[in-house]
């Protein structure tokens, strides 16, 4: 089964920048859609970003939009999100999550629409 493993989080300043990564174990193949969220103690997973697989359209939370930027890395089977200006509240652990077979043109971001999540990653932003 596919495998997801997020990389690149940290401890960062507000204003700051950092970029995530999520890379998959294989190739990924097929009309699928891949996300990326965040989550804080207490609180639901919120969609952050995500990204259709055909064709490349990308959805933001509103919160994130005009900050991040998701892309895909297909040589390296991996989708990154590039955070820019980073706020105290973008901190949280960051999940990136795969769903197959989505046929619509735009990706989810609701949470209980992907199959297959990584571990997580930390980001904390602090001064």
């Amino acid at each position: 089964q596919l495998q997801l493993e997020e990389s690149g989080g940290g401890l960062v300043q507000p204003g700051w920048s950092l970029k995530l990564s999520c890379t998959a174990s294989e190739s990924t193949s097929g009309r699928h859609a891949i996300g990326w969220f965040r989550q804080v103690p207490g609180k639901e997973r919120e969609g952050v970003a995500c990204l259709c697989s055909t064709e490349g359209g990308t959805m933001y939370g509103d919160s994130v939009k005009g900050r991040f930027t998701i892309s895909r890395d297909s040589a390296k089977n991996a989708v990154s999100l590039q955070m820019n200006n980073l706020e105290p509240s973008d901190a949280g652990i960051y999940y990136c999550a795969f769903r197959e077979a989505w046929y619509h043109s735009l990706c989810p971001l609701v949470a209980q629409n992907y199959d297959i999540w990584g571990q997580g990653t930390q980001v904390t932003v602090s001064s």
